[in-house]
């Protein structure tokens, strides 16, 4: 369950009865667009129908039976936020969108480059920035994911930006060999492997270009800088970092 301070409430009018539901906000969109897959225990605040949530008042049984068909909360909830409106306070709305525009900003630095920079990510700060000069702003009632393509069509008459992914080639020496492998497999998609006869190991993993100084912070740090990467450019050319 999730504490009453992150829960909105999503409230629903039928048969002259008010019926009211604590949820995580995130949840009750996903749950009323039909695309929520998680356990819902996990996303309500109290496993109850309420007719006032503020102050704790149930509804009569006879009223869930008659509008539900039904006592049990973990079924009526759902059908509250599907059928109802979801309710958000002022303070609500603004740290959702706050979060929302951490998580979007994050979310475009960690996959987006400047194709006039050799590809070169963009610190996040400059998304920032940049989002504020076009005038952007984060929508708290939709989901990240939803609004990255809006973003970006903002973003580019202000910076040069495309999402791109990157192939590395990274080779560990064997002292660091069995430790780092596992990072790096945990990094991205792991395209192939192999173990040299001397015991080091040599691998090929693609992940957002964005992410490129944090994966060469990452080999550094658990090789004392001593790891060789490349980039692999299309029809193996290389490129050296």
């Amino acid at each position: 369950m999730i504490s009453l301070d992150e829960a909105v409430t999503a409230r629903l009018e039928s048969h002259g009865e008010r019926f009211e539901v604590l949820v995580d906000p995130d949840a009750a969109l996903a749950i009323k667009r039909g695309e929520f897959e998680g356990d819902l225990e996990d996303v309500i605040a109290a496993e109850d129908v309420f007719e006032d949530a503020s102050r704790g008042d149930r509804p009569a049984e006879e009223d869930l039976k008659t509008v539900f068909e039904t006592t049990d909360p973990l079924e009526i909830i759902p059908e509250v936020i599907r059928e109802g409106e979801i309710q958000i306070t002022a303070d609500q709305r603004r740290e959702m969108q706050e979060q929302k525009r951490k998580n979007l900003i994050n979310r475009i630095a960690r996959n987006a480059v400047n194709p006039q920079m050799d590809n070169a990510p963009h610190p996040p700060e400059r998304i920032e920035r940049a989002l504020e000069e076009a005038g952007f702003r984060v929508d708290p009632m939709e989901p990240v994911e939803a609004q990255v393509d809006e973003a970006l069509d903002a973003l580019r008459p202000v910076i040069p930006i495309r999402f791109d992914e990157v192939t590395v080639a990274v080779q560990v020496p064997p002292e660091y060999a069995g430790k780092t492998q596992a990072q790096v497999r945990e990094y991205g998609d792991l395209e192939r492997e192999e173990w040299q006869p001397d015991g080091s190991w040599v691998g090929v993993v693609t992940f957002p270009a964005g992410m490129q100084n944090e994966f060469y912070d990452l080999v550094n740090e658990h090789t004392s800088g001593e790891a060789e990467t490349r980039i692999i450019k299309e029809k193996d050319e290389l490129s050296t970092r």
